[in-house]
């Protein structure tokens, strides 16, 4: 398979470090584990800096954009405080996402319509950075669509609810998301975006979302991080990445 065709793979090490909080101290460490998944196969890592810091924090950010040698994916929302952090660090890119301290993880995409205003200031800032911005969002139209006015040249297809719907075993709910995020993904394309996707992806999900020629980039954590207890974070890592190229394969056999 080329590069061309390659579908990125995206490692989040988030819950590595909430690993790390239960406890306190450095072990495990989530820079020795995004240098690890790098090993494995991963072509980028994520990590979501909370106003919280309940998983990740600032020394970590820090961390690994001085000792990666992929890009990094800083996840955060749109706020003063992140977007000064954001360029100060100057990762390679920023995922803009909603945040809200009573959720466990992120709960959904991001309201671009009702926060347009505050989106496209964050977001001329960092492209004057020479960052690469993307928005979390739900495959709806009006949000996608106003995502290319905004000027993002990247989205992020939030995935949840469709994998929440295969794992509750509510088939037409699961084809009914999967024409949703079918539909957003060509309407992105169609508007010149860059196409990602993410959220409570596994192996079977990953394969087949893969399957979205549109699609170039999955962001994936929990999942993995969860596996790797069992498999180890090499193995897990391989493991996805084989899915995923298995996917894209059955595209380009087409």
């Amino acid at each position: 398979m080329s590069e061309t065709s390659r579908i990125r793979l995206g490692v989040n090490v988030d819950h590595v470090a909430t690993v790390r909080n239960a406890r306190g101290g450095r072990h495990p460490d989530p820079v020795r584990a995004a240098l690890a998944a790098i090993e494995a196969g991963a072509d980028g890592i994520t990590a979501h800096l909370r106003e919280d810091r309940r998983h990740i924090v600032d020394d970590d950010i820090a961390r690994l954009k001085a000792e990666i040698s992929r890009p990094l994916n800083f996840e955060m929302a749109a706020t003063p405080e992140m977007l000064a952090i954001a360029l100060a660090t100057r990762p390679h890119a920023v995922c803009l996402v909603p945040e809200k301290r009573t959720e466990r993880t992120t709960e959904g995409g991001l309201d671009v319509l009702a926060q347009g205003a505050v989106l496209g200031r964050a977001i001329e800032a960092l492209r004057k950075a020479s960052i690469r911005v993307s928005l979390f969002i739900a495959a709806d139209p009006p949000q996608i669509e106003m995502a290319a006015r905004l000027g993002a040249p990247v989205i992020e297809i939030h995935t949840g609810a469709w994998c929440e719907a295969i794992t509750q075993g509510n088939r037409a709910e699961a084809e009914s998301e999967w024409r949703r995020i079918d539909d957003g993904v060509r309407l992105a394309t169609s508007l010149a975006l860059e196409v990602h996707a993410g959220h409570g992806l596994d192996h079977a999900t990953a394969e087949r979302v893969s399957t979205l020629p549109e699609i170039v980039e999955l962001n994936i954590g929990h999942f993995i991080i969860g596996e790797a207890i069992f498999d180890g974070l090499g193995e897990t890592i391989r493991r996805m990445r084989a899915a995923m190229d298995r996917g894209r394969a059955r595209v380009l056999a087409r």
